[in-house]
């Protein structure tokens, strides 16, 4: 089948925690080359540019893509133009879970950002310090909002993450817990519609039947573009790298989701 426009998910399919996989920037290139249209589409609570410099640092050719959409920016465009509580076009007290210090999904919003979960008009869950923190240090923080019915934004649905040392718990498990201390989360991001549709509307007049997803997440790549109505390749390096293929059907069969293709890696 031949596809136009290719939605490829960055971490497990472009790169891992500790940088690119062999063989992914030159096959970016080669799709780029042969005229493809090409979204890197990404469950990153960071902004879209934050991407684009940390991607091009690690050694791939910007110009091997046409637009790096990340959750964070669908959710920072969200923040512009809606109000998640009374008091539309007033400044609002936010409690940002973030990590490396990154304030971007707030930069240019009409927000205050707070520490303390017992004040904050909303919450927005951008990203896990799972590697460096335990789950108990987020219920700490987060339990007073829940208990005031605080809404969250989860701009990472995420729920394993990679990092250097292996698998962590991501920013979606951490919105679960949210969700288990009582509070309401509204999640942005694979697999859910807003990150798709703003890609889909960039993508312009393209038949989404020449649309195709590559991912490593049967749960977020290949859920998602089955609810969008696209095709999908399940790569199995990411978080799937040692799963068997018994395991792989009964993710199949869990999330009612499979893949039009299978490869072992992202190479061409």
């Amino acid at each position: 089948m031949h596809f136009d426009a290719f939605l490829i998910d960055q971490f497990g399919v472009l790169r891992d925690g500790k940088g690119p996989y062999p063989g992914a920037a030159e096959t970016l290139v080669r799709l780029k080359q042969s005229g493809k249209t090409i979204i890197i589409l990404s469950n990153s609570g960071k902004r879209s540019a934050e991407n684009d410099r940390r991607l091009a640092a690690l050694g791939f050719d910007p110009e091997s893509w046409d637009w790096f959409l990340t959750s964070g920016e669908v959710a920072w465009k969200i923040l512009g133009s809606e109000s998640l509580g009374e008091g539309k076009g007033l400044a609002r007290k936010c409690l940002l879970i973030s990590r490396d210090g990154d304030t971007s999904p707030l930069d240019g919003l009409d927000l205050i950002r707070t520490e303390r979960g017992d004040d904050a008009d909303f919450i927005l869950l951008a990203a896990s310090e799972g590697d460096v923190r335990p789950l108990a240090d987020y219920e700490t923080l987060l339990a007073p909002a829940a208990r005031r019915a605080v809404p969250c934004l989860c701009t990472n649905p995420d729920k394993i993450m990679l990092t250097k040392e292996g698998t962590a718990f991501g920013a979606g498990r951490i919105a679960e817990l949210y969700e288990e201390l009582g509070g309401t989360v509204r999640w942005i991001g694979k697999p859910f519609p807003d990150i798709y549709a703003t890609a889909l509307e960039f993508l312009g007049l393209i038949d989404p039947e020449r649309i195709c997803c590559i991912g490593d997440s049967i749960e977020h790549d290949i859920a998602g573009a089955a609810g969008a109505g696209l095709k999908s390749v399940l790569v199995t390096t990411g978080i799937l790298e040692t799963a068997s293929d018994a395991e792989r059907q009964a993710l199949f069969a869990e999330h009612g989701a499979i893949p039009d293709f299978i490869l072992p890696k992202f190479i061409w």
